[in-house]
């Protein structure tokens, strides 16, 4: 029986994990696990392992495990150190990844290859790639691992005098393309993202309404409905639970402070990826700034980031992708299909890809 190839394109995030595969179907997850907590829970689940809201909505009968901070499998800088909780953090990563390909081939069968290109931080280190490597043994027969900007700009065909910025929750990735892969000098991190948003957020709003009973998950869930960091007139508010009684409080001006405070690392980050770049071609770079990410979606923040290179650069014109969700794994699978077998061994010298065969 000849052997069925399938491509999959992995944006395996701290906040979400998200796959498309060739077979036209994708899917994605908050990037959280939860294990039941005693027997009583495992009886009420029926499972060992609960994933994304299902762990979320459930989360005090779980012990619940985020294995993705800053864009990396947790403990990956330095695995030697905490060598216990790596390990944990590997299996719990490597569960995500099997779950996450499951929803969309279902379990995998003996005539089965599959061949994936993930997606990590633009400046992850060899042994933050090697984790996911790891991760990916027995579950991809083949694997890259790209950096999650080069995989947006690809999957948009936008490789050439393109300046890429993707707000994810762990990091804030920036990479100018300019016709090659992008090496190290190419790319920068930041992270200033959405979860440091969250906690900036949370800070404010408890400093504001000492009585306020808050967790970083209402912080968190209130900010991507409600994100901004224009101007507007009317006033944002959110109902908290003050001495157990739910409460209407103003929250605009703490909203706004908490999202704009990863503005100025942003554009520092975009200015001197400009300064360094050819000095013929920099007004390309300034021409063709495009918002990726889930941070993307915050209102506002495309013209702030305008204004601001105006003042720094000169000028600048900011757009934002079409699908933010799924930009980093569309160009993930859309490379994945496009690399011929002769191409795998050659992209590994890369800085920016790593490939492995299980």
């Amino acid at each position: 029986m000849a052997a069925r190839v399938f491509n999959v394109g992995i944006d395996l995030g701290t906040s979400r994990t998200v796959i498309a595969c060739d077979n036209g179907e994708r899917s994605f997850i908050p990037s959280y696990l939860g294990f039941p907590k005693d027997a009583v829970s495992r009886k009420m689940f029926g499972k060992d392992v609960v994933f994304g809201d299902e762990a979320l909505r459930n989360r005090m009968a779980l012990d619940i495990f985020k294995p993705i901070e800053k864009g990396v499998i947790l403990h990956s800088d330095d695995p030697e150190k905490k060598a216990e909780q790596y390990k944990k953090s590997l299996y719990v990563a490597r569960e995500l990844l099997k779950h996450i390909i499951q929803r969309v081939l279902g379990e995998k069968q003996p005539d089965m290859i599959i061949r994936g290109v993930i997606g990590a931080p633009a400046l992850a280190t060899k042994q933050n790639k090697k984790a996911l490597l790891e991760i990916s043994r027995g579950i991809l027969d083949d694997v890259l691992i790209a950096s999650e900007p080069f995989t947006v700009a690809y999957g948009l065909n936008l490789l050439n005098n393109t300046l890429i910025i993707d707000i994810g929750a762990g990091t804030v990735d920036i990479c100018r393309m300019h016709g090659t892969i992008p090496s190290d000098e190419d790319q920068t991190t930041t992270f200033k993202a959405g979860d440091y948003i969250d906690q900036v957020f949370l800070d404010l709003v408890t400093k504001k309404y000492k009585e306020a009973n808050l967790t970083i998950n209402m912080m968190r869930r209130f900010k991507e409905e409600n994100a901004f960091v224009s101007e507007r007139g009317e006033r944002v508010c959110i109902v908290l639970p003050v001495n157990g009684k739910p409460t209407n409080l103003d929250v605009t001006d703490e909203l706004w402070a908490a999202c704009r405070s990863i503005v100025p690392e942003i554009v520092e980050a975009v200015r001197k990826i400009v300064a360094t770049f050819d000095p013929e071609f920099q007004d390309g770079l300034k021409e063709n700034v495009i918002l990726a990410g889930g941070g993307s979606q915050i209102a506002g923040l495309k013209k702030e980031i305008e204004a601001h290179m105006e003042k720094t650069l000169g000028y600048g014109k900011v757009r934002k992708v079409e699908e933010p969700l799924y930009a980093g794994a569309n160009g993930a699978l859309l490379l994945c299909k496009d690399m011929p077998d002769e191409y795998w061994d050659e992209l590994r010298h890369h800085s920016s890809v790593t490939r492995v065969a299980s």
